[in-house]
């Protein structure tokens, strides 16, 4: 009887005794070991065929499995057929899309995993600096589109504008009514706008190097002549020498006593050895009232003192400009109309040399307008014929002033020759102490601005409701001053985390403005960049106009940097205010409307 055939074998038929079927089973069984062992390894290959196969079939090789004669299935992945290739084909597309959702998924999670752990000014600063981008994009975009039409060339004012300062025009001035020297006050209209190119004086010089420039300047870079020097009555006008090309400043007069002996006296009236301990004593920016030419604010220079001179406008430009041209700080102010444009409780001292201004008009206006800018436990320093006067005219002068002084709570420490030294209140409760009717109200909140813009005089003693109410003595001496804590930022309503990225951000400017500017800067004494400044005389910098001051880092970090230069910090006023901050860091500053 014939057997059924084995998978595998010839299809031939077997017959014998039972050794010939053992051996045919042993043969049957090795050979199907074998197609196992082919089977597996073919899976294998296929395996890691598979995707090359189904992009790049290769129809001139036969398929494997397909099926045969014997009854073989045929292969379930084979690619032979175009429907078998357009299924695996989209089966592959799946799984590749799969695997890309599940890595995005991966790395937006790693992603907030890192954002959560950076620190919160490192994400402020990444904002802002996309916020600042932005706003720059815009911009160009908005000029880009004005086309050429808003280009055009300027021209170049007349000579008599090079003493040009906007809103200052007396003659403009008289001939819109005012007076009572109102008419050298600032006022500001269309007509006092000029669009033309201011040119330097004919025969213009580059100033010296400071610190030589502070007590030597050409006579051609300002307007000035030997009889407005000596017809002034000015103390620190008079020292000075004029000649043909040059003006040196000299520290002893024939008619007065020197710079370092006044202010060495001015210590003395406030109980310290000598000037050079104001800063341990809490002073360190002064504003000088008529200022003269700045010989004042140069002296104490040296001793860590900032001084800001302020004087009336000239035609002549004579105070402001020489001051300016001396390296030092000056700006047009006036006691006639209007407040200036600091904020109260600014200056830990005020002094007036002979300044000009009548102290005893107007009922005392221009003393409550000294007192609103004067720091808590402040200095007023007033040097002036008047204190010694014998006729009763003068003496009727000096005796109102001395009183409305105690009025306005400040005690007179002390009187030597002309000088006389007071120092402001640095108690509240003084105020509410005074006889009824005696001095000036306090003003009220709503009248209690801290940081007026030329607006009118007020007639109330402004800075009592203020916040910054400090006295001096109680403040950080300077150095430090200018890195104030975290209970002083509260004051402002600033984070210590921004106001410390904002010095760390200027400090890397700075060093990149350097490297820029050194060739230029150092041009008489060249350097490479990152190379020590070169030692004295020094650069030609001496002055820098912040434009939008914002904290004044930009004026730290150059302190910090050993620069010698000083900013005027100014603040535009369609922006935070942050003056105040400021000028109690110890640094100079105004607000301006550009």
């Amino acid at each position: 009887m014939s057997r059924p055939l084995h998978r595998g074998a010839t299809g031939i038929r077997i017959s014998g005794n039972s050794n010939d079927l053992w051996d045919s089973q042993m043969k049957d069984k090795t050979e199907k070991e074998d197609m196992d062992r082919n089977r597996s390894s073919d899976q294998s290959y296929l395996a890691l065929k598979f995707p090359f196969r189904v992009l790049y079939p290769d129809n001139n090789s036969p398929s494997k499995y397909v099926n045969c004669e014997n009854g073989f299935a045929s292969d379930p992945f084979s690619v032979g057929s175009p429907r078998s290739r357009h299924k695996l084909t989209l089966l592959l597309l799946k799984l590749s899309l799969a695997v890309i959702v599940v890595l995005a998924l991966t790395g937006s999670f790693w992603w907030t995993i890192s954002i959560s752990t950076l620190s919160r000014g490192q994400i402020l600063h990444t904002y802002r600096v996309l916020q600042e981008q932005l706003v720059s994009d815009l911009w160009d975009i908005g000029e880009l589109s004005l086309g050429s039409s808003r280009l055009h060339e300027l021209e170049f004012c007349s000579q008599e504008s090079e003493i040009y300062v906007p809103c200052f025009n007396a003659s403009e001035n008289l001939a819109l009514g005012y007076s009572d020297g109102s008419e050298n006050d600032r006022h500001c209209g269309q007509s006092s706008r000029q669009s033309c190119t201011v040119l330097p004086p004919v025969n213009y010089r580059i100033p010296l190097h400071w610190p030589t420039g502070r007590d030597i300047i050409w006579v051609a870079n300002v307007r000035l002549t030997a009889q407005e020097v000596l017809s002034s009555g000015s103390l620190t006008k008079r020292m000075m020498m004029l000649d043909e090309e040059q003006i040196s400043f000299r520290s002893v007069s024939p008619m007065f006593d020197s710079v370092e002996d006044y202010s060495h006296q001015i210590a003395e009236m406030i109980g310290l050895r000598n000037e050079s301990n104001f800063v341990q004593a809490g002073v360190r920016t002064i504003l000088d009232i008529g200022c003269g030419y700045g010989s004042f604010g140069a002296h104490l220079f040296s001793k860590q003192l900032l001084t800001m001179c302020i004087a009336n406008y000239e035609p002549s430009g004579s105070q402001v400009q020489l001051t300016l041209e001396r390296g030092l700080p000056a700006m047009i102010g006036s006691f006639t109309s209007n407040q200036l444009p600091y904020p109260s409780l600014s200056f830990d001292m005020l002094h007036c040399a002979r300044c000009g201004v009548d102290w005893d008009q107007k009922g005392g206006i221009f003393l409550i307008e000294a007192d609103r800018v004067l720091k808590p436990g402040g200095y007023f320093v007033w040097t002036s014929p008047l204190t010694t006067a014998r006729n009763k005219e003068n003496q009727k002068s000096w005796n109102f002033v001395r009183d409305f002084a105690e009025n306005l709570c400040w005690e007179m420490l002390s009187q030597q020759d002309e000088t006389v030294l007071w120092k402001k209140t640095s108690k509240k409760s003084c105020y509410g102490s005074r006889k009824p009717g005696a001095g000036p109200p306090t003003c009220s909140k709503a009248h209690d601005v801290e940081s007026p813009y030329y607006r009118p005089l007020q007639r109330c003693i402004a800075g009592t409701q203020s916040p910054r109410w400090i006295p001096i003595q109680e403040r950080t001496t300077w150095p430090s001053r200018s890195r104030l804590n975290k209970s002083e930022l509260t004051l402002y309503g600033l984070h210590p985390a921004d106001f410390r990225e904002d010095a760390e951000n200027w400090k890397t400017t700075l060093t990149n403005y350097w490297s820029v500017l050194s060739p230029i800067i150092f041009s008489d004494h060249p350097k490479r960049p990152g190379e020590e400044d070169p030692s004295p005389p020094y650069n030609m910098a001496r002055n820098v106009l912040d434009m939008n001051a914002h904290f004044g880092g930009f004026n730290s970090a150059l302190l910090e940097a050993g620069k010698s230069v000083w900013v005027m910090n100014v603040v535009p006023t369609g922006g935070p205010n942050y003056l105040p901050l400021i000028l109690d860091r110890g640094f100079v500053g105004a607000l301006h409307d550009w």
